[in-house]
């Protein structure tokens, strides 16, 4: 019923065998980094608000050395999961491909160092991933700060991590025309094991929260509903809240407050009101929520979770018919049953949701919800479990 994580020492060696067999040598580098889940904060990071993400223990894995033919100035990319393979010039700058193809990804981090006058020059990849695609779990932060990992043990440099987030974020802007806040690709550098990660979008100073309680565990609930972002509700979410920030006469949501939003209701459309009582609610929910995980008071971190998923589904209008199904459907098991709190996390129209739950129970927690789920939406979901995981690694080739 759970699916179990492959540790990241062998999917770092399933993915070198696979890259001998491809290319007939051993890869001299490998890097790895996780995807993530965010247990409270969402649609707050491009708001300048706090988030509380986790690394989980799902990686992007990438494999790489010189080509073995002199005269190539190019990168040549084989993805392992989808079995399909693309090249792309080392020209300056390094050209776009086609909108949402994607090796966009890659090539926005290549282009990143590039402007830093790092070059990595000529390369065979081969890339495997155990991170869901299209889930919410930030694959694509995973590949972008994967392949800037490479791309440091390749050069023989290292960028500072806050810096190499950003380079990975704007990547994303720039290549992928996904307008994202930070919160993925800097919990994918910065994560640490058995931490989480308070993190404050406008100083961007980050906090390491412990999570070091045997007792509880993260259960993450895929609902299979696959979601498109680019270019979409996400874009659009965010013009609402720079709207709203605007009417009410500050730099951004995160500085306005729940008083301020009332008395200046009249000047907000329905729409950017719903929106900006989200983000400002959401704030408030995610700094509570940090204090009750560092006293292990895991009933007030449940129902803030609870709470933020209905403000998402109301107010900020993400959810969607699969996602309210397994919130649902965790609610009525309730503590009694071993659930503390769940809500959707990501962007949502789809996805996952993430659950806090009691170890000793996850097991018949992860059943009655993959149960009553099926039977309500006909769709079989994947569960797996996740500690908090440390950030980006470099499994071979280090300097």
């Amino acid at each position: 019923m759970i699916d179990q994580n492959i540790p990241l020492s062998q999917l770092a060696e399933q993915t070198a065998q696979q890259f001998q067999q491809r290319y007939g040598r051993a890869p001299k580098w490998i890097a790895a980094a996780p995807g993530r889940v965010n247990l409270i904060g969402e649609h707050t990071d491009y708001n300048d608000g706090f988030v509380f993400p986790m690394a989980i223990e799902r990686y992007t894995v990438i494999a790489a050395d010189r080509p073995s033919v002199t005269g190539r100035n190019d990168i040549n990319w084989h993805c392992a999961r989808t079995n399909q393979t693309a090249s792309f010039p080392l020209t300056k700058p390094v050209p776009k491909a086609e909108p949402k193809h994607w090796t966009n990804y890659i090539r926005g981090v290549f282009a990143g160092f590039q402007n830093r006058g790092l070059d990595a020059g000529p390369l065979d990849v081969l890339m495997a991933s155990t991170v869901p695609l299209g889930g919410g779990l930030s694959s694509s932060a995973a590949l972008e700060v994967a392949t800037a990992t490479l791309i440091e043990i390749v050069s023989n440099q290292r960028l500072e991590r806050v810096t190499k987030a950003l380079l990975c974020q704007k990547a994303e802007h720039d290549y992928a025309g996904m307008p994202c806040g930070i919160m993925d690709q800097f919990i994918s550098t910065l994560g640490e094991q058995d931490h989480l990660l308070l993190l404050d979008c406008r100083s961007r100073a980050p906090e390491l929260v412990p999570m070091t309680d045997p007792g509880v565990e993260v259960l993450i609930v895929n609902t299979n509903v696959k979601h498109e972002l680019v270019g979409g509700e996400y874009a659009q979410r965010r013009r609402q809240c720079e709207e709203a920030a605007k009417a009410l006469g500050v730099p951004a949501l995160r500085d306005a407050t729940a008083d301020a939003l009332e008395g200046n209701k009249g000047k907000l459309d329905p729409v950017a009101y719903r929106r900006a009582k989200h983000v400002i609610g959401e704030n408030e929910r995610t700094e509570h929520a940090a204090h009750g995980v560092r006293a292990s008071n895991w009933p007030t971190v449940g129902q803030l979770m609870y709470a933020s998923h209905l403000s998402l589904k109301d107010d900020y209008e993400v959810s969607c018919a699969e996602l309210d199904a397994v919130v649902e459907i965790a609610h009525d098991i309730g503590i009694d049953g071993g659930v503390y709190g769940c809500r959707m996390t990501g962007g949502g129209f789809g996805g996952c949701c993430v659950a806090l739950v009691q170890t000793d129970a996850t097991k018949a927690v992860a059943a009655q919800i993959a149960d009553a789920y099926e039977k309500r939406t006909k769709i079989k979901p994947t569960l797996f479990v996740s500690r908090p995981a440390a950030g980006a690694t470099v499994v071979k080739g280090g300097v």
